[in-house]
């Protein structure tokens, strides 16, 4: 299977007492780990403390569930979103590994019709494991593997060898490992599982987790060839959640191929405070990228949608639309000319007449008031023709 990277926190028992395994737990929400792992009866008590995925550890023995429901059947907030067999048991080394895995009691559990787990703990101790946890995956959505004695090699063996067969989830004490399992093989394991109290690295690792899943764009220069005036329309200020660094902004344009990097307004002038949250972005019909690689038209965005961030270098990430401001602005008309495997393709855009807005030139930002032809502007530029935000194999004519 493949998606989107993951960071797991493990807190069952093997970690200390319910005030340790709390305290981490916590720590893991408000770094904005995906997934808490735990024993069978903590599933609760982990529901009380917050919002997130929990996998828990089945267990065949007598359960003590809190949050049981009339019937006495346990109730929503006692039920795992996913339960792993391993632990105590073949797995985990407790049970010596059967010669022949058909008689295996973990991959039994797996198997079974009544979908009693969705998923595999095995700690790798030697070839024999990496063989049990190749057969895993075979039946499991999940792989957890821990290596014991040797990191890198299992992993990259395990990557090779199950492909998309399941969700491999690799065993790391720290964010650099973290990042070590995302890029093993290059396409690297979907998700770590984090075995740590330290606040600081579970929030290190999520920021190795979103920077994994973030792109880095091909930025290019485009020659202005025309700066117009062009009277009123309805323009666009997209105030984020997020405080934007100097040299980050977004990418927009009236037509889908060719996108404007937009600084954030987050230089002083003699005119406005900075708002270092906010890009102008342009008029209401313009595109904007968003962090999937698709595009909303800006008229489109509300509050709580995401929107791409990217820094003059390409490096992108992604931000929470607080609000949406559109009001009735004198503009420009930019366009210019990027050179293309074809020859030279023209793009524009619309863009407000204020010195407060400024773009990304090949000598650094400028206002869009101060901008002339022959001026060098970044830009995103792609040959492909867009329906709905999506790229299509197409032949469009925007104009």
């Amino acid at each position: 299977m493949t998606g989107k990277r993951s960071v797991w926190l493990r807190a069952d028992d093997g970690v200390g007492d319910w005030e340790q395994r709390k305290r981490r737990i916590t720590a893991g929400l408000e770094a904005g780990v995906d997934w808490v792992l735990v024993d069978e009866r903590d599933v609760a008590k982990v529901r009380e403390l917050g919002d997130v995925n929990v996998a828990a550890f089945r267990s065949d023995a007598d359960v003590d569930v809190i949050g049981e429901a009339e019937d006495g059947e346990p109730g929503d907030d006692a039920t795992a979103d996913a339960y792993i067999v391993g632990k105590d048991g073949e797995g985990d080394g407790t049970v010596d590994l059967p010669s022949d895995f058909s008689g295996s009691a973990d991959l039994t559990t797996l198997r079974r019709d009544d979908n009693r787990a969705q998923g595999a703990y095995v700690r790798i101790f030697d070839e024999d494991y990496e063989a049990f946890a190749e057969e895993a995956a075979r039946d499991a959505d999940f792989l957890i593997t821990v290596g014991e004695n040797w990191q890198i090699i299992p992993l990259e063996n395990l990557i090779a060898r199950i492909g998309e067969d399941t969700t491999l989830i690799a065993g790391v004490t720290a964010a650099e490992e973290a990042r070590t399992a995302f890029e093993t093989l290059e396409h690297g394991a979907e998700g770590v599982l984090l075995d740590t109290d330290d606040p600081d690295e579970i929030r290190s690792t999520v920021d190795v987790r979103d920077e994994a899943e973030r792109e880095t764009l091909d930025l290019r220069y485009a020659t202005v060839t025309a700066v117009e005036r062009t009277g009123s329309a309805d323009r666009v200020c997209v105030d984020t959640g997020s405080i934007m660094d100097h040299d980050e902004g977004m990418l927009v344009g009236s037509m889908s191929r060719g996108l404007f990097f937009v600084h954030a307004e987050t230089a002083d002038s003699p005119y406005v405070a900075s708002r270092p949250f906010r890009v102008n972005a342009g008029a209401v019909h313009a595109y904007v990228r968003t962090p999937d690689g698709g595009t909303k038209y800006l008229s489109e965005l509300q509050s709580g949608d995401e929107v791409q961030v990217a820094d003059t270098n390409g490096k992108t990430r992604e931000a929470i639309v607080g609000r949406v401001k559109i009001e009735k602005r004198p503009m420009f008309r930019v366009q210019a000319e990027v050179e293309t495997a074809d020859g030279v393709d023209r793009i524009e855009t619309l863009i407000q007449n204020a010195e407060t807005v400024k773009v990304a030139t090949e000598t650094g930002r400028k206002a869009v008031t101060d901008l002339a032809e022959g001026d060098e502007v970044l830009v995103y530029y792609e040959d492909v023709a867009r329906h709905f935000g999506e790229a299509v194999e197409e032949s469009i004519i925007e104009k």
